[in-house]
């Protein structure tokens, strides 16, 4: 029984024994009261009659009489005269009738009054006794009435009463409700301070528990503040802040092979003539150069969602944009851009060649260098600031129509040509942890089923992404529940889909309605859960209570932006695959995701690897303390 109808037990208990114990000695005190006023009553009458016998010569006809009289009015139990030996003069003895009150009432709190007695004289001479007992009927009446009458105050007393503890009892349960939910939100990784309520004793457990929340957030902080400083160390350009050449190949070819990658665009800028330049500035002044042409791809890369910028060498700097469509117009302005802040450097000569490649998902990665690289030579051949581009896609991924793009998806949708497809994700022990599971399309009826990265850009743009994700996890669910030995089976959401409220409305009504939602385990990509945030947490909030697991998946790419999921209620992280890619021989990445997997299972997380693509990989993540893998590299469990 919860402390609240304990107390609420309490109090009406104590309520019913007060109201029962005032009534009960209310009406015995009135009883008591009633018996002696009738014991008097009873000494008076008897006396008066008696007097009043004696004033005149008694004889045993007037006596009766007078008995009689005084007896029809209906005001006595009992009269009864006897001479000075005992032997009966005259009696009169009402028969049992009404009592003014229920015969229950009259059984439980009986009147009983001492009859009146007084002798009757003539002359000298005693004539005789009379005894009178008053009728109890008015007496019973008279207790009844204050019963009912004490029963109804003591009531409208206890209605006050309970009012009043209702009151006082909702003023302490909101309190310790917000405790017991931060109790909660403690076990659930959610690490939430509340309103310090003016209860005292609750005052006191409110600050402390605040205060344990402040210290893990504190520690929390400080140990991500570090690991991000241990990234920066492993992944970053030192003189500029921007990614390193092992981060940026690692983060490309994820891009590439990705399944849910649709390709995208690099862009590869030379400042010209760095040696020259290094020469008649000095040291200093190139340092300045470089970190303002730096600042100005950041400024690039911040235009387009996932994009990063990086330096390859000296004078060689990158941008990739995964899932451009159009580099053009982008490819104009960075070029613009990049001449205008190093003009103050390099007045009247030339500062910046740049060379795009838009390459397709699948293409090989030194495909894409080599036929960037052959367009930045072939601008720097001209001498001047220049840019050229190189498109490398054909056939099916020239782009179509938003009409075209619209009538395939819904087609497929509604034509039921959509499936899941498996990957195993297992543990470093090679267990099964769950199967992850992107969605195909497949655009006619004989045609090729269709990866994630060749539709999901383009459904995103038309809004689609909703049916999709509803489709894919109602076929999880099926496949849950046709295969009861599985262990879980994730599906990815899209960020787009988060902020629709009538999406999570459907999801939620899905979930509760299947059978295999407790194994099911749902994850958001990291840049869709920062982008979405509020709508990322209203997910959670909703789903807390069904079962299913929740995750973030491609973690780690804005790392420091961690302290935001700390107390959204999470399951587990899948990291990036461009951390995992050469972590054999990459100490610095080594050092940053063993204290990732650290803080991670300090709150309550598993953590999994991404794209592990070599046993020599999976092999380095039980160094660093991860929980399981996915990827190439991960042999389907017996």
């Amino acid at each position: 029984m919860s402390m609240y109808r304990q107390l609420w037990l309490a109090i009406i208990i104590s309520m019913l024994l007060a109201l029962a114990g005032s009534l009960v000695a209310s009406l015995l005190s009135a009883r008591s009261y009633l018996e002696s006023q009738l014991s008097i009553k009873n000494t008076d009458n008897a006396t008066a009659l008696a007097l009043s016998l004696s004033q005149g010569n008694p004889d045993a006809v007037m006596v009766e009489l007078v008995v009689a009289s005084l007896f029809d009015a209906g005001h006595y139990e009992l009269i009864r005269v006897t001479d000075p030996k005992g032997q009966l003069i005259t009696e009169r003895v009402a028969e049992p009738g009404h009592l003014d009150a229920p015969a229950w009432f009259a059984h439980a709190l009986p009147i009983v009054a001492d009859p009146g007695q007084a002798q009757i004289s003539s002359g000298w001479k005693q004539f005789g006794t009379v005894t009178l007992v008053s009728h109890s009927r008015f007496a019973y009446g008279a207790l009844w009435k204050s019963a009912y009458e004490m029963v109804l105050a003591l009531s409208l007393a206890g209605m006050v009463g309970g009012y009043l503890g209702s009151m006082v009892l909702r003023r302490l349960r909101r309190p310790l409700n917000s405790v017991i939910e931060q109790a909660k939100a403690i076990t659930q990784r959610r690490f939430v301070t509340i309103e310090v309520p003016k209860v005292p004793e609750l005052r006191q457990l409110a600050i402390a528990m605040n205060a344990t929340v402040g210290r893990l957030k504190s520690m929390f902080d400080e140990e991500a503040e570090r690991l991000e400083t241990v990234r920066r160390q492993a992944n970053c350009d030192t003189l500029t802040g921007l990614a390193n050449r092992t981060y940026f190949m690692a983060r490309l070819r994820e891009t590439v092979d990705a399944d849910d990658s649709t390709g995208g665009a690099v862009f590869i800028a030379r400042l010209a003539n760095l040696a020259t330049v290094n020469q008649a500035l000095g040291r200093n002044a190139t340092d300045d150069l470089l970190r303002t042409y730096g600042g100005a791809l950041t400024k690039a890369a911040e235009q387009f969602p996932d994009a990063m910028a990086a330096r390859l060498n000296g004078a060689d700097f990158a941008l990739l944009v995964p899932a451009l469509a159009a580099p053009q117009e982008a490819a104009e302005k960075l070029l613009q851009s990049l001449t205008q802040v190093a003009a103050s450097f390099m007045p009247d000569k030339p500062s910046t060649w740049l060379g795009c490649g838009h390459f397709p998902r699948g293409i090989e990665v030194g495909t894409i260098l080599a036929q960037v690289d052959a367009a930045l030579a072939g601008v720097e051949s001209e001498g001047r600031n220049g840019l050229r581009i190189v498109d490398m896609r054909h056939g099916d991924d020239a782009p179509k129509s938003s009409e075209e793009w619209t009538k395939l998806i819904q087609r497929a949708l509604e034509q039921r040509w959509v499936r899941l497809v498996s990957f195993p994700v297992a543990s470093l022990q090679g267990a099964l942890i769950h199967r992850e599971c992107p969605l195909r399309l497949m655009f006619d009826e004989n045609g090729e089923w269709q990866p994630a990265g060749r539709f999901l850009p383009q459904a995103e743009r038309l809004r689609l992404t909703p049916q999709l994700d509803l489709a894919a996890v109602a076929l999880g669910l099926d496949e849950l529940e046709a295969k009861p030995a599985l262990a879980g089976l994730a599906i990815n959401l899209s960020a787009s889909s988060l902020g629709l409220p009538e999406f999570r409305t459907k999801l939620t009504h899905l979930l509760k309605q299947r059978a295999g939602t407790p194994r099911l385990w749902l994850e958001v990509a990291e840049s869709g859960v920062l982008t979405h945030f509020d709508a990322f947490t209203a997910l959670c909030r909703d789903l807390r209570d069904l079962g299913c697991k929740l995750g973030v998946e491609h973690f780690g790419r804005q790392f420091s932006e961690i302290g935001r999921l700390h107390d959204l209620g999470l399951d587990y992280l899948k990291v990036d695959a461009s951390f995992i890619r050469g972590l054999d021989a990459n100490p610095g990445n080594q050092a940053f995701l063993k204290g990732l997997s650290t803080i991670a299972h300090g709150i309550g997380l598993q953590v999994i690897a991404e794209g592990v693509a070599s046993e020599a990989e999976l092999l380095a993540l039980s160094g660093v303390g991860f929980d399981g893998a996915t990827g190439p590299a991960v042999k389907e469990p017996q």
